[in-house]
């Protein structure tokens, strides 16, 4: 027990500070004589949780993270095949540069802050009324994922005028008929600046949008299968034009 201590002073304490209050669903030799001890002398609240504890939930988050974190090694595997080991760092530095939303932000974010490097170039995007810019669509949720996005398929429809701006960071555009169950007004992120011309204008005949701005992605055909052969398991793929 003594020999825990010491790693939990030099490892935690010493890198994270003291924490206020910890959830954890250990066993009982750290719900009962380790933590207690070591938060009693810390003089730190601590909340006890055993596993589908109605309340604190910790078994359903921890199930999510565990969930998520198979989906990440399987895609690993998937893509790198033999020695896909080799790469693990980069899956762990993915994780925790990635949004979560039980904390509302990347694991580096709520540890370090901001990044650094996020700020030295970057500039505020905006735009001022009369001004020409690109309207983001996507495909629709749920339907066929192609391995890789094809490079005829539109990403951006426009360009349509800026009428007004609504708030700090959003815009109302000037938007055709054919977009009239589309709500006019769009935070900038969806948003690409255009130098307008003619000859950039996507024909909104050939799409077929919701309000969302979604459109129907589908196969025309299955180009080739194979069956990826892993340790214990086969993976049938399917390349879909």
């Amino acid at each position: 027990m003594e020999t825990l201590t010491r790693l939990y002073m030099k490892e935690i304490i010493s890198q994270h500070r003291v924490p206020i209050s910890i959830i954890s669903d250990h066993d009982s030799h750290f719900t009962s004589r380790f933590w207690q001890s070591m938060q009693s002398a810390l003089g730190t609240q601590l909340d006890m949780s055993t596993t589908y504890h109605p309340r604190t939930g910790t078994d359903g988050q921890s199930e999510r993270t565990i969930q998520t974190l198979e989906d990440m090694l399987r895609a690993c595997v998937i893509d790198f095949g033999k020695g896909w080991e080799r790469h693990l760092p980069l899956v762990e530095f993915s994780y925790n540069n990635s949004y979560h939303a039980s904390i509302k932000a990347a694991p580096f974010e709520a540890l370090y802050g901001r990044k650094s490097y996020a700020n030295v170039t970057r500039k505020p995007l905006e735009f001022q009324v009369r001004d020409r810019v690109m309207l983001k669509v996507s495909p629709q949720k749920g339907v066929i994922r192609l391995e890789k996005r094809g490079k005829l398929n539109p990403r951006y429809i426009g360009p349509f005028k800026i009428l007004n701006r609504a708030g700090l960071v959003a815009y109302k555009l000037e938007l055709p008929k054919e977009l009239s169950n589309v709500h006019s007004t769009f935070y900038i992120s969806n948003l690409k600046k255009c130098l307008y011309d003619e000859s950039l204008v996507i024909p909104m005949k050939e799409l077929q949008l919701d309000d969302k701005l979604n459109f129907v992605e589908e196969p025309i055909e299955i180009m080739d299968r194979e069956v990826k052969q892993l340790t214990q398991s086969r993976i049938p793929i399917v390349k879909v034009r």
